[in-house]
């Protein structure tokens, strides 16, 4: 008979390790990528949240103290305040908290002010759906036509372009295919004109007829050598069409004239204005670096509590209990804006000090810069860089950079120096901006020119790098400049 197993619960004890975050390091880590008018919201949530936290009111005395940078460099030769998570007993806490408190107490107040009015200055543009929409309603009178035209313009993506097939919407609305394409027609003659077609070629004829431009070769070209014009191969068009360059390059400016993207009129595309989170001046030679804070209020701990604490120690052990919890948070996030600031401005000073060529003088003389050498430089890990690095502009005079401008890779020189890749890019750059339109240079000539000059590369880095400066092959470029001299 085969022996049964037997199936029991056992408790077992063994000794793991494992890597835990401690909140005050994941609060530190949260703020880090954190732009100025962000770490506004954060701080407000948390005075909102943490009665122990005011904002500093501050004297003209501690604003003719230094500036910014100084005082960080004064907190890094100071010794770091104790971690509030080793605070366990009541005489190490008290001998904590007394270092944020005098025997004085200030009272705060908040200044009221009058809110703005809003509506003065907050508008919202018209989007390409609800101009559409309200034609429609405007067009249309029957239910079922005006269903299927707003089903046709929710489907219309942001260029303009009718993103299902009529196919697919004669199955969802349960109408025919010509139903459908009246009703599409129509839409198509809506401001903006071409909307809702189906292509490039649906979308030029469209403006063509709606214009009532009277040329049949540039209508031609469109329904039959599109793809000839997309590739730039003039010359076969013009042999196609029994035509000189110059009568080519006027039918085609004709062409040139219409709207690909018709829906990019309504585009909700905003301009937006950058604050540098750090700025750099030169001063006697020397440069300074200085992190922005206007807006960002300056945290205390809350002295009215150092009255209750005191009240609560005796007579009350759980309150005494949520003030500690509530101060070692406020703690850990002054902790945390302080290690915030010294971590950005360690980055922007580093480089700062490997770009001063570059500051002064130019994009010629700038230098690689990878995280990992950064970050082996100040002591941290290289995804604390890369968290600074996000989302933060520093201001030169030079310009206005975001901080991974200066992080790219290194090419090697004839004599072992490391050179920029921007660098690189840039004097390509350069070298096509001043060619000989008639005998544009090829991805191999612009090679051999970069290793006369010290930047040996190979002909595909420098197709890489032409490609991502948008700028054509050789031979689509003289095909271009043939039809502008034309």
């Amino acid at each position: 008979m085969a022996e049964r197993m037997l199936i029991k619960q056992q408790l077992h004890q063994k000794q793991v390790q494992k890597l835990i975050l401690a909140p005050a390091l994941q609060q530190a880590i949260k703020l880090l990528p954190l732009t100025n008018l962000e770490l506004i919201e954060v701080i407000d949530e948390e005075l909102s949240e943490n009665p122990m936290l005011e904002v500093k009111e501050e004297t003209a005395d501690e604003n003719g103290g230094g500036n910014q940078s100084e005082r960080i460099e004064d907190k890094d030769k100071t010794q770091d305040l104790d971690d509030p998570l080793q605070i366990d007993d009541d005489k190490d806490f008290e001998k904590y908290f007394k270092e944020y408190f005098d025997n004085r107490f200030r009272s705060y107040s908040i200044e009221k002010k009058e809110a703005p009015a809003y509506e003065n200055f907050v508008s919202k543009s018209t989007t390409l759906w609800d101009h559409l929409n309200w034609q429609a309603n405007l067009t249309f009178f029957n239910d079922d036509e005006k269903e299927i035209a707003r089903y046709i313009i929710g489907n219309v993506n942001e260029d303009g372009y009718l993103t299902v097939s009529l196919e697919e919407i004669s199955k969802e609305m349960g109408a025919s295919l010509d139903d459908i394409e009246v009703i599409r027609e129509k839409i198509k003659q809506f401001d903006p004109i071409g909307i809702g077609s189906l292509t490039l070629q649906e979308v030029l004829l469209t403006q063509i007829d709606y214009f009532e431009i009277k040329d049949d070769i540039a209508r031609r070209i469109v329904k039959e050598d599109l793809s000839l014009l997309e590739k730039s191969k003039f010359s076969e068009i013009c042999k196609k069409l029994d035509l000189s360059l110059a009568e080519a390059r006027f039918h085609i400016d004709v062409i040139k004239s219409l709207d690909p993207t018709p829906g990019r009129k309504y585009s909700q595309e905003k301009t937006f204005y950058i604050i540098p989170d750090i700025v750099v001046t030169k001063e006697d030679d020397e440069y300074r670096i200085m992190l922005s804070d206007e807006g960002v209020p300056n945290l205390q701990i809350n002295r009215f509590y150092k009255e209750l604490l005191a009240k609560a120690s005796e007579e009350n052990a759980e309150a005494r209990q949520y003030l500690k919890d509530k101060i070692k948070k406020a703690l850990w996030f002054l902790r945390s804006l302080d290690q915030r600031n010294s971590t950005i401005y360690k980055v922007a000073k580093f480089i700062v000090d490997k770009q001063k060529d570059f500051i002064e003088n130019g994009l010629d003389y700038i230098k690689p810069l990878t995280l990992i050498e950064v970050a082996e430089a100040i002591g941290v890990h290289e995804s604390t860089v890369g968290r600074v690095v996000a989302n933060k502009h520093i201001m030169t005079s030079r310009g206005v950079f975001p901080l991974k401008y200066f992080f790219h890779k290194s090419l090697a020189g004839d004599f072992g120096e490391e050179i920029s890749s921007l660098r690189v890019k840039h004097r390509i750059k350069k070298l096509i901006e001043k060619e000989d339109r008639e005998k544009p240079l090829s991805d191999v000539e612009v090679g051999d020119i970069l290793a006369k000059e010290n930047l040996k590369i190979a002909r595909r880095t420098v197709a890489k790098y032409r490609k991502q400066l948008s700028i054509p092959p050789s031979h689509i470029r003289k095909r271009k400049y043939w039809m502008e001299e034309s």
